[in-house]
């Protein structure tokens, strides 16, 4: 059975059994799961697509592919439910099935050559995540790459060595780090994401802003960026949470005419304000 998914490796709607080969513990309630098959990458995702990660006997769901290496990818997974639950309680060396890549990418051709702003918030850097280590590994075709997250505490922070260290290290490159409550060893900013967002202040030329976090973040940070002149044609997010079946079929994402799977879950803010107002 593991053999014939894996011959059919090439069709998203047919699971990939996969080893679990590292898991890293970003936050109390967040890991970082590297899965691999024994062709190596399940599939290979642009940046912001997803994958369906499931456990036999327990269910399946839906989780953006934060980053990938030449022969795995990394889902970042926190603990809200049964299936994650059990995904929280694997060891290394133990079986999932993967399949995918399901929606569109982040739009790179629209961000090559202007200088970038990421915003982020807890959980929502994930899907982030891809893209900014997608710019790095193709630094020279955007500029200048601004990063902005937060989350309620220092323990909440999610990828702490790419947030603090290596990121930082990256050329023409600014991250800005926020909590909304520190502890007696935190250092940085204290605030939440668009009072930290509005302190900085970046300039909307050639610029192209990208938000992920909770939703009611996004909503302060979308009246920020209008305050900063930011255009909605500058703005893009990630309706990856409406994400369902992955294939149009079941009809549960969908928002009017839009099937979140098939024409996102990526759009503009410009695309959004066209829809109706059930996001």
């Amino acid at each position: 059975m593991a053999q014939e998914m894996l011959k059919a490796s090439a069709n998203p709607l047919l699971p990939v059994v996969c080893k679990v080969t590292k898991i890293v513990d970003e936050t109390p309630d967040v890991k970082t799961f590297h899965v691999t098959s024994e062709n190596g990458k399940p599939f290979t995702p642009m940046p912001g697509q997803l994958g369906m990660v499931s456990l036999v006997d327990v269910g399946e769901a839906m989780f953006s592919v934060t980053s990938q290496g030449e022969d795995h990818l990394e889902f970042a997974i926190k603990r809200v439910g049964m299936l994650t639950d059990a995904l929280h309680e694997m060891e290394p060396g133990q079986e999932i099935a993967v399949r995918g890549p399901y929606g569109n990418g982040f739009p790179i051709d629209m961000c090559k050559g202007k200088d970038l702003l990421f915003i982020g918030g807890g959980i929502g850097l994930a899907p982030l995540r891809s893209l900014i280590n997608y710019c790095f590994e193709n630094r020279n075709d955007f500029g200048h790459i601004q990063i902005i997250y937060g989350s309620r505490s220092p323990a909440d922070l999610c990828f702490k060595d790419d947030i603090f260290n290596n990121w930082p290290k990256q050329e023409n490159t600014r991250v800005d780090i926020t909590v909304d409550k520190g502890d007696e060893n935190w250092t940085g900013n204290e605030g939440f994401v668009p009072q930290i967002l509005e302190e900085v202040n970046p300039s909307p030329e050639g610029k192209v802003a990208v938000v992920c976090g909770p939703p009611i973040m996004i909503k302060f940070v979308l009246q920020s960026l209008a305050k900063m002149n930011f255009t909605d044609d500058q703005i893009v997010t990630t309706l990856e949470m409406r994400m369902k079946c992955g294939i149009g079929k079941c009809g549960r994402c969908n928002i009017g005419s839009c099937y979140v799977c098939l024409d996102g879950p990526v759009f503009t803010l410009k695309q959004l304000n066209n829809m109706p107002n059930e996001y």
